[in-house]
């Protein structure tokens, strides 16, 4: 550690983004009472899981997976709140490396092909600066040792957020909002769809019907940092 990130964090000490504490030596972004407690899913080593039926319901999902649940009143609410809000991008990258190595020690996911992300729209980036998914994606990225694509698919129109809506108007809130640039470099391909969380599964099978409707030989999969729901 350099010698002004000691001085920096004498000052501002580092805390957990999931419950707060101060972090101690070794402890590089959340603590070690929270990783060892983190309210972890099996769907990384289930071929078949909750998520997994919700998301068939409605389209041909190959896999699917959340690392952990997201019951309300979790301190890791907080930790998303810090990355989608706040401007804390380096908790999404560790986010996502978690995610990945779970995935990768779970072996159910190396048959991808390709990592994609759930795009933002130019105007809600520009806002934030950055996009939490892509950080995510990087992480399962390197685990999995398959590339990851961010500017193929595409959000082309700036719907409100998915956030306080109910239900049915998540998926009205969705609908034939995203584009791909160039289809033919999804068709064939394995694509895993990377998020944040998932609450309806809306978003992400928005994502996944429009590539298979340019791309009808792509197979895809989802994985999510968390899920609010299908656990």
């Amino acid at each position: 550690m350099s010698l002004l990130s000691d001085l920096f964090h004498l000052f501002v000490p580092r805390t957990c983004p999931a419950c707060g504490a101060m972090l101690i030596e070794g402890e590089r972004t959340f603590c070690t009472r929270c990783l060892t407690e983190a309210p972890l899913t099996d769907h990384p080593t289930s071929a078949y899981n909750p998520l997994l039926e919700h998301l068939r319901d409605s389209h041909p999902i190959e896999r699917a997976a959340s690392l952990i649940a997201f019951p309300k009143g979790s301190g890791w609410r907080n930790a998303v709140h810090q990355f989608k809000y706040e401007g804390a991008w380096r908790v999404a990258l560790e986010c996502g490396e978690w995610l990945g190595e779970a995935l990768a020690a779970g072996g159910l996911f190396y048959g991808v092909d390709l990592v994609v992300p759930v795009p933002l729209h130019p105007l809600k980036f520009l806002s934030r600066g950055y996009n939490q998914a892509t950080y995510i994606a990087e992480g399962v990225a390197d685990a999995l040792q398959r590339p990851y694509n961010t500017n193929n698919l595409i959000r082309r129109r700036h719907n409100p957020s998915q956030t306080l809506k109910k239900a049915d108007e998540r998926w009205e809130n969705v609908e034939d909002i995203f584009a791909l640039r160039r289809p033919e470099e999804f068709d064939g391909k394995h694509i895993l769809l990377v998020d944040d969380v998932v609450t309806s599964g809306a978003t992400l099978l928005a994502c996944a019907k429009v590539i298979q409707r340019h791309c009808p030989t792509a197979r895809i999969s989802v994985a999510t940092f968390a899920s609010a729901h299908y656990i």
